[in-house]
């Protein structure tokens, strides 16, 4: 019997796991009134991320914003919380 080298995703580490989605879409939520999805082409130890195909989800007084990017550097200190495989808001 042919041991797999299965990782449960609750012990790994954080930087380990943003490893596991690169070349996978990830949903972004910024501090500020930000969300962006698009899918990781890497990142450092800083969280700051190389992104590309990026829909950029804004909530204005008018309403919600969306912009496409073809690619961008996403600075980690203005990251508030990643989900990985995310499509972004629905509502």
């Amino acid at each position: 019997m042919a041991s797999e080298d299965v990782v449960n995703p609750s012990h790994m580490l954080p930087l380990e796991l943003i490893d596991k989605c690169i070349g996978s879409r990830i949903h972004i939520v910024m501090k500020s009134e930000k969300e962006l999805v698009g899918t990781l082409l890497g990142f450092d130890d800083f969280v700051n991320m190389v992104l590309e195909d990026v829909t950029e989800f804004e909530i204005t007084a008018d309403g919600r914003k969306t912009t496409h990017l073809d690619q961008i550097l996403l600075n980690g200190n203005n990251i508030c919380l990643l989900v990985p495989g995310g499509e972004g808001p629905t509502a």
